[in-house]
Order: C-alpha cells, then sequence, then structure tokens
C-alpha cells in the first residue's frame, strides 16, 4: 500500500513533473515532505471527555499517538489562561503519511456527501495545500455509535514545492481529486 505511492511517485509523477518545470536538478523536483492533521477544541477541550474522545479519534485514523495543544499566554477577553489545552495535532511522516494519504483518496474523499473535488485555490504560495474535513465519519476506522458530536479538523499538506502550480501539479498526480 504504501510502495503503490512511492512508486507513483517515482515511475509517473517525477518524470511528468522533470519533463513541466524543466528541473535541471533531481533535487528540485517537489514532493510531499509531511501531513499534519490538527483540531481546534477551544472551550470544549475543558470537557476531559471531548478532549480524550478527540485523542482517541486521532489515534484510530492516523495511528500515532496525537499531542495536545495549549495556549501559549492568557488572554482575558477570550476566558483563556495560559497552558489551558486547547485542541490536539499529529504530524505524519514516511509511511504513515503515504498510508494515510491513501486512505484520504481511496476511502474517505469518497464518503463524503455531494463531493465535487477538493478546491485547487486552497494552496499557499509555497505550494503547500490545507483543507477543512466537516465531520470525522467519513473515515471508516471511526463508528456511528462511538460519535457524540461532529467534529472536523484540518489537513495540511506540506510539499517542497516553490510555487502553488507546482504543487497542484504534483498533488493532482498522486491522486487528489481536484475540481477542475
Amino acid at each position: 500500500m504504501v510502495q503503490k505511492f512511492k512508486n507513483l511517485y517515482e515511475e509517473e509523477v517525477i518524470p511528468y513533473l522533470k519533463d513541466n518545470f524543466k528541473y535541471s536538478n533531481i533535487h528540485q523536483i517537489p514532493r510531499i515532505e509531511k501531513i499534519q492533521i490538527n483540531r481546534g477544541l477551544g472551550s470544549l477541550a475543558q470537557n476531559t471527555k471531548i478532549l480524550k474522545k478527540s485523542i482517541d479519534e486521532f489515534r484510530s485514523i492516523t495511528g500515532q499517538q496525537p499531542i495536545v495543544t495549549k495556549a501559549k499566554k492568557s488572554i482575558a477577553g477570550f476566558k483563556l489562561r495560559e497552558e489551558m489545552e486547547l485542541g490536539v495535532t499529529v504530524t505524519l511522516r514516511r509511511q504513515r503519511m503515504y498510508s494515510f494519504l491513501d486512505r484520504l483518496i481511496n476511502l474517505a474523499l469518497p464518503r463524503i456527501r455531494d463531493f465535487q473535488g477538493l478546491d485547487p485555490k486552497k494552496f499557499d504560495k509555497f505550494g503547500n495545500y490545507t483543507f477543512g474535513i466537516t465531520d470525522q465519519l467519513i473515515f471508516p476506522e471511526i463508528e456511528y455509535e462511538s460519535v457524540d458530536q461532529s467534529l472536523g479538523f484540518n489537513i495540511t499538506i506540506t510539499t517542497s514545492a516553490q510555487t502553488a502550480k507546482e504543487g497542484l501539479v504534483l498533488l493532482k498526480k498522486m491522486g487528489l481529486p481536484f475540481r477542475d
């Protein structure tokens, strides 16, 4: 499964990018470096049951223990105290990254109701792509009975691309379904 994406990248994506963008050095060719998944819970993080449930969901989706994010400083207007727990985050690299990408493309995204494709305008100027998932139930690892409330999360795919166009072509060739 992981090898499938490595072979796809080496046999199809590298030659295609090399021909289209005329790279002089093989190290200039963009690649996916990491995938970061995070969920901001805000005031819901004070409820230990919801925080624990989010940690368990992230662990089952990614196969890796998430980190609990905490407030860096107190802000009275937001009723925020320093070191207050606010959300969870996971950074995936290498095999786990490719495994998650495979499940995202082939299992999760097709399960979204009325899915038209990902928005190609969500790239930053460095070729990194960020999008949000509104419901965790699209992942087959999450059972419907275990979900109390629908909580979404953000997924950021970090690439070594220099421009948004290079990042779009890379992710399209890797199999992410983008709108036209």
